[in-house]
């Protein structure tokens, strides 16, 4: 009887999609995987690391996964991503996504609250973005499913249940309402996270959604994390709800004082993103990535943490990006930077930032920072094992600017000629020789790639670089023919062939790279 009960356990579990994923519970289990990832844990110059320090716990409960050695391996190889800031934002070319809604005047938050229902991108086709992304050699995205603002970019199911009045009389005041602030409201009323879902898993991208904690537009969110409502008490002591980390009520821009949220309103403001959250986890497939943003304070961190072990179960492999959450995520995001050394940590990490003057739509075209700096930046992350994402951001009609579209096809006709160094590579324990040369390796380490991004004529020294076999071949990515070199005095010497010093004969510009047997 005891043994039928456990396979009839055993089949139920798998009928419900978790326990074929999920780690078996157990406490010798768990001790062994707490043992396993002490060391994945955010560094110490993390700045919303720093954000919530003083109230998430440095070790996650016993209870706690993260995602496992397969998922961290697949994020680790993908090594170049582009980042989708798009929302109502757009209609008003609003730079910097929907932060600017913060010093608006209250008849332009009102009138910017009601944008939704102009939002119609008839020009947006996922198809197409995905066939770009292909072209640029993107193997993952990131898009914001909603950012700060709470417009929701998908089908969510949640209603809103009340919100601010910015121009009522006497005002502002919170009034009652019921909506669902989304997509399916507007007069495009289709679900634009599934659209690109469903062409992604055809074009086998890797799939990250972006989902901001705080929510501006739900008055049930006040005043966690520069909420436009705010209450007395937020004012007179920001630690309440913010934590230890600064004075969040002169950052939210506001004073507008509410009364402090009651029990029934904490209560439904966790539930609301609780279930969006397991909507974006249930409703389109398998996500590689929840790119979680900002944070919520000490004041609901139970509840949010019960909401992390959720996702968790929900889909056990996917990558939780660590903002709000600590060492409960999987991975980190260095934003507007890459990193100047390797990063003394297991934790992996992606550096984020924007092509333009910032993750949205821009509209200026010298703006555009060019694939030099693209391939630069993807180089730099790569050599000190990071990945690279690249921001930008469709106008209102769901198009990208030509600049842009442009230095990511360049940066992809790069890759076309040197992705077998960058691609699922890792880095070497000397990433680096002076200021224009990066290393990466494959992780046998049996090949080594050598990236320089100045040409350095007839001669290229190394000196990191053990003694190859004799009869090893050299090849310059790009060009038929291997490459003479030799072993001298502790340095690897190669010659670059004489034809390759007309510019015009080389395989690709800005940057190059030696393929290194060892």
């Amino acid at each position: 009887m005891k043994k039928i009960t456990i396979i009839i356990f055993y089949l139920v579990a798998n009928i419900a999609g978790v326990y074929s994923q999920e780690p078996v519970p157990g406490n010798a289990i768990n001790a062994r995987a707490q043992e396993k990832y002490r060391d994945i844990k955010l560094p110490d110059t993390d700045v919303h690391g720093k954000r919530v320090k003083g109230y998430v716990e440095d070790i996650p409960d016993e209870d706690y996964f993260h995602a496992s050695e397969v998922a961290y391996e697949s994020f680790n190889d993908f090594k170049f991503g582009i980042r989708i800031h798009w929302g109502i934002y757009s209609i008003q070319k609003m730079n910097h996504e929907s932060w600017g809604f913060l010093t608006l005047p209250n008849e332009k938050k009102q009138e910017y609250q009601n944008l939704y229902k102009q939002f119609n991108p008839t020009a947006f086709n996922a198809e197409e973005w995905m066939s770009f992304f292909d072209k640029a050699g993107l193997k993952c995205f990131a898009f914001t499913t909603k950012h700060h603002e709470g417009f929701s970019m998908f089908d969510t199911k949640t209603r809103i249940k009340q919100r601010a009045n910015y121009i009522a009389e006497g005002g502002p005041i919170i009034e009652k309402c019921d909506l669902a602030y989304s997509i399916m409201e507007t007069p495009y009323a289709k679900d634009i996270v599934k659209e690109l879902c469903d062409a992604a898993h055809r074009h086998n991208i890797k799939i990250d959604l972006y989902y901001s904690h705080p929510d501006w537009y739900d008055a049930d969110f006040r005043p966690y994390n520069f909420h436009p409502l705010q209450t007395q008490r937020s004012k007179d002591s920001s630690s309440y709800y913010y934590g230890p980390d600064g004075d969040n009520f002169t950052k939210s821009y506001s004073n507008i004082i509410t009364p402090e949220p009651n029990e029934e309103e904490t209560q439904r403001m966790i539930s609301r993103h609780r279930q969006q959250l397991t909507e974006l986890l249930t409703n389109y497939g398998k996500i590689d990535m929840i790119c979680l943003d900002q944070w919520m304070g000490p004041k609901v961190w139970p509840q949010m943490k019960a909401t992390v072990k959720l996702l968790r179960k929900l889909q056990p492999d996917v990558m939780l990006r660590a903002r709000g959450i600590g060492n409960y995520g999987d991975y980190y995001t260095p934003e507007g930077f890459v990193p100047g050394s390797k990063e003394n940590t297991k934790m992996p990490w992606m550096v984020i930032h924007a092509l333009g003057s910032s993750f949205s739509y821009d509209s200026v075209s010298s703006n555009y920072k060019g694939s030099t700096w693209i391939i630069g930046n993807l180089i730099d992350a790569v050599a000190k094992g990071g990945n690279f994402m690249v921001g930008i951001g469709p106008d209102a009609t769901g198009k990208f600017h030509p600049t842009a579209v442009s230095q990511l096809l360049e940066a992809g006709q790069w890759l076309k000629i040197n992705g077998e160094g960058i691609y699922s590579t890792r880095a070497r324990n000397v990433w680096k020789e002076g200021d224009f040369i990066r290393f990466t390796t494959t992780k046998d380490n049996k090949i080594v790639y050598a990236f320089f991004t100045k040409w350095p004529g007839k001669k290229l020294v190394l000196e990191s670089i053990q003694k190859p076999k004799m009869n090893s071949k050299m090849y310059l990515l790009g060009y038929k023919n291997p490459i003479k070199w030799e072993y001298r005095g502790e340095k690897l010497i190669i010659t670059i062939p004489d034809d390759l010093q007309a510019v015009k004969n080389r395989p690709c510009t800005t940057a190059w790279a030696i393929k290194i047997q060892l």
